[in-house]
């Protein structure tokens, strides 16, 4: 039995890769891990080769997967798919667009967003918005598998896996990039940073949200927020955490500012340790806090950022 790995990376490879890698051992057999881009590929593959527990690399450098277009990259996984009994991918905005339309050309179901692996055939997913935990158990020879990366811890260095350039199945010519508009950031990564710092619809407008860069900055943390606060332009939409946004679980996550609706819980609600601000004392965000603020937010994260000065 052995287990394909489809890389996530943008000129190296993405932590949520070595996430996935983690999940695939727990399955047990062979890891190999497919990276198909363009330029960048035999960094990623090298980096992906040094991943304690994979055997194997694939490398495909082809213009067709420069911006990982799921009818290119759905084909070429499709071609390496009968090889397999597992193929695995981070369910982040990456695996979320092409394993579907695996999947579909396989005939066989998805499943998606596990958060923990019991056997080679059964997983655990949440549902309802993480309000619940299905356990399902397919049966199908080759299992399309989208993980949460994370529940699961990055995979270490020290391996010594092999390395194979193949090549690509072309352009389908079905779809075709016109353009990336991406928010550029000079602070970690929303999906792995160890801190985050969450602001909500409590900070009334664009200009008072600001007021969570500089507590951002003195913590060496990322900015996140509800969707309430991204609905209403506070920021933009790469911002969101929650359900229909970003899932996160790093060591420190602040909520302030934010009721705790379950939609943006789902999202975050595996951070190591949780500390929320709100001045409505009811609120559902202290349920699951592990630190609790009953205060104003516009006295409070400025008293809280002098603090740390």
């Amino acid at each position: 039995m052995a287990i394909l790995v489809i890389a996530e990376h943008d000129s190296k490879l993405k932590d949520s890769t070595k996430s996935v890698v983690t999940a695939a051992k727990k399955i047990g057999g062979e890891i190999h891990i497919l990276v198909a881009g363009k330029n960048s590929v035999d960094a990623c593959a090298t980096e992906a080769s040094a991943i304690e527990g994979v055997t194997k690399v694939i490398a495909v450098d082809d213009s067709a997967y420069e911006h990982s277009l799921a009818e290119n990259l759905s084909e070429l996984i499709l071609s390496f798919a009968n090889n397999y009994s597992h193929i695995l991918a981070p369910a982040t905005t990456f695996g979320k667009d092409f394993m579907p339309r695996v999947a579909a050309l396989l005939d066989v179901m998805q499943i998606s967003d596990i958060s923990a692996v019991v056997d080679a055939q059964t997983f655990v997913r949440p549902i309802y918005a993480g309000n619940a935990l299905a356990t399902v158990k397919s049966s199908d020879k080759i299992k399309i598998i989208t993980v949460r990366p994370s529940c699961f811890d990055k995979a270490g260095s020290g391996g010594k896996a092999s390395t194979e350039k193949q090549t690509g199945k072309g352009d389908k010519g079905i779809s075709s990039f016109v353009n990336l508009a991406a928010t550029k950031s000079d602070r970690p990564d929303l999906s792995s940073a160890r801190i985050v710092v969450s602001g909500g619809r409590g900070f009334g407008s664009a200009e008072n949200f600001k007021m969570i860069e500089k507590l951002a900055d003195k913590l060496g943390a990322a900015i996140g927020a509800s969707r309430a606060a991204v609905d209403s332009g506070y920021v933009p939409n790469d911002y969101q955490v929650g359900q229909t946004g970003k899932v996160v679980a790093p060591d420190l996550y602040i909520a302030i500012g934010i009721s705790g609706a379950i939609q943006h819980l789902a999202g975050m609600k595996d951070s190591k340790v949780i500390v929320a601000i709100n001045k409505d004392e009811n609120a559902p965000i202290f349920e699951i806090a592990d630190y609790g603020l009953v205060a104003d937010l516009f006295e409070a994260v400025p008293a809280l950022e002098k603090a740390l000065s």
